[in-house]
């Protein structure tokens, strides 16, 4: 791809990565094959993803949201948006869970 026209979107996925490496692995590959212009590549637990400046952020948001729904883990799982002076992209950090006792 050349450089003048895509921008790199970043995804944390430290808190999935303890339900188990295939889900990384099932995260990349879908991602893959729902935007085949991405350049895709991984180092430990972030996920750059390169694609032209047409494509929102917002559709990397969808598919990862999508992704979450077919593997069953949208209940325990949300892609949060993030952006730092030279990052931009999400977090898939895990739900917080409200547990009420009653008497």
């Amino acid at each position: 791809m050349s450089e003048e026209n895509t921008k790199i979107i970043t995804v944390n996925v430290k808190d999935l990565s303890f339900k188990g490496e295939n889900v990384i692995v099932d995260l990349i590959r879908f991602i893959a094959e729902q935007i085949p212009q991405a350049d895709i590549k991984r180092e430990g637990n972030q996920i750059s993803i390169e694609i032209p400046e047409k494509i929102s952020k917002r559709a990397i948001k969808l598919r990862i949201k999508k992704f979450l729904y077919r593997k069953h883990l949208d209940a325990d799982y949300r892609p949060i948006s993030y952006r730092t002076a030279d990052e931009d992209g999400y977090i898939i950090k895990e739900k917080k869970a409200i547990e009420l006792s009653y008497y």
